[in-house]
Parts: structure tokens; sequence; C-alpha cells
């Protein structure tokens, strides 16, 4: 009888890598899993612009109690902004800690009392790897998409992600996860014309920072301006949404002219319907 031999430190070496591997697929989270504990942290922003622009964005609770992270061009050129979470309970942004608008990305002040923070990611992202987007799309709340990491492409002088999870307007400023629940980006940008082609922020770059910095009230802060030095019209934005949907309305409204037509509005969460025969001069 034959008797095989294995040295201690193999044997120590493969138990270790074993209970790595199963330490690393235990915290692996199901998308269901994820979704719940990210979401007492994510939070809705009704934003009104200088400009006259009402829009959504979205921001998440972390680095410190009372901090959100959002993305720079959804509050740059505001004048109010209502803070709105998942439960109902509601507050006023009065104005931001500090930002970078190259990497797009902004602290907020917030009241948050007893809620719970989101953990940055540490670890290098791996292409390919599994990831999940939380914000308001066109203002549907608190809605979850999935993606891939597609890839990590370096865009006006920085790396950013670029994801296959579906961002519409509304997502901007929303927390990206991986598939242990932590934050790896700041939903950015899509590059208009082409489908699916969505890029984050790195939440690493939240780094440069200083959520201990005195607030900016809104009216002290002045219109600056995102600072992309690639072509601004192959990038969406909640503004330029608004306006090209204002845009298609008012063409709805033309050829509607001498019809009967019923308008729902809805506004702060109260709905009202308004059936009226279209005037030939209603849009001009």
């Amino acid at each position: 009888m034959r008797y095989l031999l294995i040295p201690a430190r193999t044997l120590a070496t493969a138990a270790f890598i074993a209970g790595w591997s199963l330490l690393t697929l235990a915290q692996e989270l199901p998308p269901e899993k994820i979704y719940a504990q990210t979401l007492p942290s994510v939070l809705t922003l009704r934003v009104e612009s200088k400009s006259g622009d009402r829009y959504v964005g979205s921001a998440f609770l972390a680095l410190k109690e009372g901090i959100a992270v959002t993305a720079w061009h959804v509050i740059f050129d505001a004048t109010k902004v209502t803070a709105r979470f998942s439960d109902g309970a509601s507050c006023d942004v009065t104005g931001f800690i500090d930002y970078d608008e190259t990497k797009d990305i902004a602290l907020i002040k917030v009241d948050s009392k007893e809620r719970p923070l989101l953990s940055l990611a540490g670890a290098k992202p791996v292409v390919g790897m599994k990831t999940y987007v939380i914000g308001s799309p066109k203002g549907y709340e608190f809605s979850i998409g999935d993606g891939l990491l597609s890839q990590i492409q370096k865009v006006d002088g920085f790396s950013q992600y670029q994801v296959s999870c579906p961002f519409s307007p509304g997502n901007s400023g929303g927390p990206i996860l991986n598939n242990h629940g932590e934050v790896m980006g700041i939903a950015a940008w899509t590059r208009n014309g082409a489908q699916n082609l969505n890029f984050a922020t790195p939440a690493a770059e939240t780094a440069e920072l200083n959520p201990d910095k005195p607030i900016t009230l809104w009216k002290q802060s002045g219109k600056k301006k995102p600072s992309f030095t690639s072509d601004m019209h192959k990038r969406s934005s909640p503004v330029n949404e608004s306006a090209q949907t204002a845009q298609e309305l008012k063409k709805l409204f033309h050829k509607s002219a001498g019809k009967s037509v019923t308008v729902t509005v809805v506004q702060e969460g109260q709905q009202e319907k308004f059936t009226f025969t279209v005037p030939s001069d209603f849009v001009k």
C-alpha cells in the first residue's frame, strides 16, 4: 500500500484559498438583498434651477452623517433642492459642501440622522463584473437596474466606468453598486446617439472632496458649469432633457389643434386631469 504525504504548508495554503473563495462567494449578494440594504441611504433630489427648470436627480448617503454624494451637474445651477427618502421623509437641501466640476461629483448637506451610510468599494473593479444602479429614472423613484462593468475608459483626463446599467435623466448622482452592495461609482452621463452607453465617476474620487467644509448656500453659489472637455452635445443632462420634453409637448399640441385631448398633470404628488379642445393658436 502506498501513502501520499502532503506537506502541512501545502495543506494550509489550500485550506486558506478554499476558505477565501467561500468567503468571497458568501459576500456576493442577490439583487433583492442589495436593494433592501441600500434603499434607506438613497435620496431623490427635486431641483429648481436659476433658469426656471425643474428636474429630478439622485444622491446617496456616504462619508459621514449628514453628507450625501451626487453629481455636480444635477445641482450646480440650483436655487432650491428638496431631498426625499424612500420612507417618505423629506428635507430641504440648503446648499453644497464641496464639489469637483471636472469629475462631476458633489457633496450636499442633508438631514439624515440615524440613517445608514453606504460603504465605498475598496477593491479594484474587474471588467465584466455585475453592477447595479438605483435612482429615479424619468422620475420613477427608487428604481433598480442591473448591468455589467463594460470597460474602464479615460474620458476628460481621468478614468471613468463604462457600465451597461440603464441610465435615464433622474439617475444622475445615484450609486453604482457592485455585487457586494458597495458603491463603486456615481451615475454621471450617457452618450447620446448610442445604445446603453453610460458612464460613472469612480466612487474613490470622493476622497478628494472635503466633507468638513462649511456649507455654501444656493444663493451664494453662482453659476459654475461642469467643465467637461468632451463635446457637451454628446452627453445627456437633466436640463437638456427638460427642454427636449417641453419641445416635444409643443409639437404634440400643434398636431392636435382642433382635437379634444386629456392632459394629466402630476405635481407634488397631486394629480389633476383636464379635457379640452386644443385651439389652433394654443402653442406659438
